[in-house]
């Protein structure tokens, strides 16, 4: 039974592609579909996870050898936040306990969105597996185990799960135009403070999809052709900076300039997936969700990865990602100067919660809500994850901290609220 109940847990409920098309197929099947219906529905649910999982990939492969390059070329020593980086290193410890607190905080994520107000249904599975982690890690700081420390953070866990949806929806609906869909994802601080600020600073008339381009240049309005220049541009930029010593360890034998223009194109395909299976798992999932709203959740709302807003606004994309980046960079100095553990922006968190923040910050307050928004995202994740660590650091994970907005702020308020009642 262990060993079922292990391949449950680990190998099925880890996996956000199959617990997003099993959701598809129960919503199918609660509708009363036809069997072909039910069995493309949920194929093409799973795939068009698939595909945004294989772009998110593309996306990491070319965003890892640019950070690389600013490392080393640059001399920056201090720590990139790596939500993978720490769960490897926790699950050695905490694995079963982990494991127990994701399929039960699942349960509960169920129970609570059919008894409370907060009708979400939470699909990215990896993101309640890092939040699992979390909550294990700084239960066990705490010094609490064992069976207490699996029931209060399943029953955090399921909270979270409807309630970090919840709390994003109403800018959420700005991004969408609808009611149909919610966020899903750890880094929802982040975006709602980047709503906040476009909301305040900004004016949503001014879009970032509305940027008037020459007529010579008409051309730059392709997402695709825009991204790729966009990203080559910057590729090459940081190549001659770093120098051709530098770049080459990373490009092998390819020549350095080469390098960087391949990585850079790299980007704009890895984006042009995720936008693909994003159009293509949304196709399924969203009708399909009706039949749980009927039957099992009434009015349930599937919340879904960050890359599910990219579509409503592919130039705050960009634009997001190089200004959270920038507010990194920015965080980075005041850390330095305050003698802080230095948080090195790390592209990729950067990249995946600075161009959600952007699409933020823009439905609420245009291109000016989109850079301020996505900048203040940036500062976010430099400083929270400086603050997280002497919460992490009593059970060894000196080296290394979670990098998104929600567990950072998780982290701190639950570590520190354990060690005070303790």
């Amino acid at each position: 039974m262990r060993g079922f109940l292990g391949f449950i847990v680990n190998d099925i409920l880890s996996q956000p592609a199959v617990i997003a098309g099993l959701m598809a197929m129960i919503g199918l099947i609660a509708l009363r579909k036809p069997l072909r219906t039910i069995i493309t529905g949920t194929l093409k649910t799973i795939v068009g996870f698939l595909i945004l999982g294989v772009g998110a990939e593309a996306i990491v492969q070319s965003l890892d050898p640019l950070g690389e390059i600013l490392n080393r070329g640059f001399g920056i020593q201090g720590l990139i936040p790596n939500n993978e980086a720490i769960v490897g290193v926790a699950v050695k410890t905490l694995g079963q306990q982990t494991a127990l607190i994701m399929s039960l905080g699942f349960l509960f994520n169920l129970l609570f969105a059919r008894i409370t107000p907060f009708k979400y249904v939470f699909l990215t599975g990896h993101h309640a597996f890092f939040m699992a982690c979390l909550l294990s890690a700084v239960l066990t700081a705490a010094d609490i185990r064992g069976t207490a420390a699996v029931l209060i953070g399943s029953v955090l866990l399921g909270l979270l799960m409807v309630g970090i949806p919840a709390l994003a929806q109403p800018f959420m609906r700005r991004v969408t135009g609808d009611d149909n869909l919610a966020i899903g994802h750890f880094g929802t601080f982040g975006y709602v403070s980047a709503a906040l600020i476009g909301k305040w600073f900004g004016n949503p008339e001014k879009s970032t999809e509305d940027l008037k381009v020459p007529q010579g240049l008409s051309f730059l309005r392709d997402t695709t052709v825009s991204t790729a220049l966009t990203m080559v541009l910057i590729y090459v930029i940081v190549a001659l900076l770093a120098g051709p010593g530098v770049t080459a360890e990373a490009a092998g034998e390819q020549h350095y300039l080469m390098f960087a223009v391949m990585q850079g194109l790299m980007f704009a395909v890895g984006l042009y997936v995720i936008l693909a299976g994003v159009r293509m798992m949304l196709a399924e999932i969203v009708p399909a969700f009706q039949g749980i709203a009927e039957k099992i959740v009434p009015d349930a709302k599937p919340a879904l990865d960050c890359p599910i807003t990219f579509n409503y606004a592919p130039t705050a994309v960009i634009v997001g990602f190089i200004t959270s980046f920038a507010g990194g960079l920015v965080g980075l100095a005041i850390l330095a100067a305050l003698g802080a553990p230095l948080i090195i922006p790390g592209l990729v968190p950067h990249f995946f919660t600075g161009a959600t923040a952007g699409v933020f910050g823009n439905a609420t307050g245009g291109r000016r809500g989109a850079v301020l928004g996505a900048f203040v995202n940036g500062l976010l994740i430099s400083f929270l994850p400086a603050m997280l660590l002497p919460v992490l650091g009593d059970i060894g994970f000196e080296n290394t901290t979670f990098g998104d907005t929600d567990f950072s702020v998780v982290g701190i308020i639950i570590g520190y609220l354990a060690q005070w009642l303790h």
